[in-house]
């Protein structure tokens, strides 16, 4: 007798299977799909209604996308292979197949919308009791473009190549008029030769005219910053009666940089410095993260490279959040945000910052763990109190949760997720998509605190 079990791949089903009863009662798939009946998508049924063939319903089209970026399915096409080879798809598409074009034109479609789906799964969070805010954390993570750093033009490399190829047309309609065409290389297209070079001649004066509008806009914001440093200075020097130490300030200038890129797959993308070293085409992602939960709170995207700018944003974003969901307290950040600015901008929000002056060190003593810092000077600067508050034990203790809330959250959505790479390409594309990743975590987050949330039977 065998020892194996028998194969039979032949006998029918004395009654139809369900697909329900193929999943386990735990598996995500059943979460985000319990989660998103219980959304308010009205606006999207409307609009998406249309005319013409009946239309899939957005409940299953934002499913299957929501499922498939918590899975590391991005691409549309193997979203609709996997309705036919997963399971788990098919149960959400309830056993239907939307093709890629139809899955990746609701997503370019209604990436604005997603906003409010992200916000109404954080009030679904405060209902079922697994958010109430508080502390905070914020980071940003590099994600790379769906563009090559080898497709960026520099406006010092523009018009040295400009020079060059205007020469070469030059010699090229130079050669076509010649009466002897001897020293013509075998297989040589003159015309087609000369049509290419002025095409890649028009692509690059429009890739320099958008380069130096680029510069005039940030010369009139330097320009600003500018005025508004010699006004301080002239009254510094009004109030004392003396010429103010230090070298004035240099004014703005309105020509673009030499080094002035832009990237000609997608203009809005910028070069970054990543993690590890080196540089790539990159968006600077930046979410706030409910430390006890590891929720997303807030999300946002921007094509600066540093993030000192991005506190204040940041900050509107968690003040706008609905008063259900609780109040934020404290926001922990590492010293990429330090300035005395965002110190302000947080004491004006009601938020207690706790933002990194300078790089800590990985090894300390241990007596610096249970011991209290010297007492602060009565006129300390914003900044010497805030580093003083990060050496208290409370400091301490609540600034370390900053690593093991947000920085997890991008480990996860890189690493296990698999989301590495915008697909969609400009700003506000890319914005939406980010929400979308942030929306996928938040629901694959909500389903692991539910479980632990049941008491065990």
């Amino acid at each position: 007798m065998s020892r194996f079990r028998p194969i039979d791949r032949k006998t029918a089903y004395l009654l139809p299977p369900s697909v329900e009863d193929w999943l386990p009662q735990d598996h995500l798939a059943r979460f985000i799909v319990e989660a998103i009946e219980q959304l308010d998508l009205t606006e999207l049924t409307r609009v998406y209604a249309g005319r013409g063939s009946a239309a899939y319903h957005p409940e299953v089209l934002l499913s299957l996308l929501v499922y498939g970026y918590a899975t590391a399915t991005f691409s549309s096409r193997r979203i609709e292979r996997a309705t036919y080879d997963s399971v788990a798809f098919r149960y959400l598409a309830a056993g239907s197949h939307p093709d890629h074009d139809t899955l990746a034109s609701f997503r370019r479609r209604f990436l604005e919308e997603l906003a409010g789906v992200f916000l109404q799964v954080l009030e679904l969070a405060s209902e079922m009791k697994l958010l109430k805010l508080g502390t905070v954390s914020l980071d940003g993570t590099k994600v790379h473009a769906n563009a090559s750093r080898h497709s960026a033009l520099s406006h010092g490399h523009i018009v040295k190549l400009e020079t060059q190829l205007k020469a070469e047309v030059q010699d090229l309609l130079a050669t076509a008029e010649a009466a002897d065409q001897a020293d013509i290389p075998d297989g040589v297209n003159l015309p087609a030769e000369i049509k290419r070079r002025e095409d890649r001649l028009a692509v690059m004066a429009a890739a320099k005219a958008k380069i130096e509008a680029r510069a005039r806009a940030r010369f009139e914001a330097e320009q600003a910053a500018y005025e508004t440093k010699l006004a301080q200075r002239a009254a510094r020097a009004a109030e004392s009666g003396k010429k103010p130490s230090g070298k004035p300030p240099q004014p703005p200038t309105p020509e673009p940089r030499p080094e002035d890129q832009i990237n000609l797959t997608d203009e809005e993308s910028r070069i970054m410095k990543i993690a590890g070293g080196g540089f790539e085409q990159c968006y600077n992602a930046q979410a706030a993260v409910d430390a006890p939960t590891m929720l997303v709170v807030a999300a946002s995207l921007t094509n600066a490279g540093n993030d000192k700018q991005q506190v204040q944003p940041m900050l509107d974003k968690l003040g706008a959040l609905p008063a259900s969901l609780g109040t934020v307290d404290a926001l922990l950040a590492d010293t990429g945000y330090c300035s005395a600015n965002n110190i302000t901008a947080c004491e004006e929000a009601g938020v207690e910052p706790y933002i990194a002056v300078a790089r800590e060190d990985h090894h300390p003593g241990w007596r610096e763990r249970f011991t209290e810092p010297p007492q602060l000077e009565a006129d300390a600067t914003p900044m010497q109190k805030m580093a003083h508050k990060l050496k208290t034990k409370l400091g301490r203790m609540l600034y370390a949760l900053r690593k093991q809330s947000v920085e997890p959250v991008f480990g996860i959505i890189k690493s296990v997720m698999g989301f590495r790479q915008f697909l969609l390409r400009g700003l506000e594309k890319a914005k939406g998509e980010w929400t979308l990743v942030c929306l996928a975590w938040n629901l694959k987050r909500m389903a692991v605190l539910r479980q632990k949330s049941v008491p065990s039977a």
